[in-house]
């Protein structure tokens, strides 16, 4: 490591983990070196604080597999150095990778929105949604695989893993679905242990979910009180799309997406979003901003205490 120009650190998602090989790569690579982790979701700043030069330190978060997405999101701590932001975004063009800008928040541009779409859908198999209704009314709208198929092929267990690590500091009167949680202490992780939302035969997933899903589901609604409902696919698509276009705006709020259009190619490029809706913003540019406010204020009463309600005026006029 001592004559390299640049090391990308690539560890499993465990903040101490991270700091320990940054202290150990900040201890061999030579001055001036730039030190990248490929966290997606991690404190960057924490990472960089663990060196005695965090301004060389900066996120570069590459999607798997990295060898065919291309985009790569460049994380900006507060103390990355212009010319290593700089470096980050030219390492990018020249990989042929789509590099955009984000600044240092939990889960960055993309894992936020998508925590936030993906939520809301948890929220939806409360209010009487069923996983595979949910799939298929999102990928109608053009989403190369809906949420819970996507939580099946990514193993459950990750999600879970980092929920557990954050139920110390969850404020109870937010409202938590503990759906995923419940599947993963019967065993049910997904795809790698044929079962998740869906049973796999062959590593096939059955086109529906089975009686044991429908149990968990159904003593999730009855813990909270909710008389369970129909839902069309026009009124899922309409709330999965509303919590990213929310999401986004608070991002650009924030100053963590720098503008708009990043916004739009994160989703696309990393996240499955149909190319030819242009993403959540372009979508919801699209729509009547009236109805888009007052169904935006419905969502925030469906959500409950905790959800945050974004502005939506900078982000439809600009």
């Amino acid at each position: 490591l001592a004559q390299v120009d640049l090391v990308i650190e690539a560890v499993f998602e465990d903040l101490a983990v991270k700091k320990e090989v940054f202290e150990k790569i900040d201890a061999h690579a030579r001055a001036g070196a730039v030190l990248a982790t490929n966290t997606s979701y991690l404190d960057v700043d924490a990472i960089a604080n663990a060196t005695r030069r965090p301004q060389d330190v900066l996120g570069l978060h590459f999607f798997s597999p990295a060898n065919v997405m291309k985009l790569l999101e460049v994380v900006r701590g507060t103390q990355t150095a212009p010319d290593v932001l700089a470096t980050g975004m030219a390492l990018g063009r020249t990989l042929k990778k789509m590099p955009v800008q984000t600044g240092n928040a939990f889960g960055f541009i993309g894992n936020r929105i998508y925590n936030a779409y993906r939520k809301q859908c948890e929220f939806m198999l409360e209010d009487g949604a069923l996983p595979e209704s949910v799939d298929a009314a999102l990928e109608d709208f053009g989403f190369a695989m809906g949420p819970f198929k996507v939580a099946d092929l990514s193993g459950l267990d990750i999600a879970w893993r980092m929920r557990k690590a954050a139920a110390p500091t969850r404020d109870p009167r937010e409202r938590y679905v503990g759906i995923l949680d419940a599947l993963c202490e019967q065993g049910r992780l997904g795809r790698k242990t044929g079962a998740g939302y869906y049973s796999y035969s062959d590593g096939k997933p059955a086109k529906t979910t089975d009686a044991v899903v429908h149990q968990v589901i159904e003593a999730a609604s009855a813990r909270r009180g909710i008389a369970r409902r129909s839902l069309g696919a026009e009124e899922i698509q309409r709330r999965a799309l509303l919590a990213m276009v929310n999401e986004a705006a608070l991002l650009l709020a924030e100053g963590v997406a720098t503008r708009a259009s990043d916004v739009d190619v994160v989703l696309v490029q990393g996240y499955g979003f149909a190319r030819w809706q242009g993403g959540p913003i372009f979508w919801a540019r699209q729509q009547d901003h009236a109805a888009l406010q007052a169904d935006l204020q419905e969502l925030a009463r469906q959500s409950g205490w905790g959800f945050r309600l974004a502005d939506l005026e900078p982000l439809l006029n600009s």
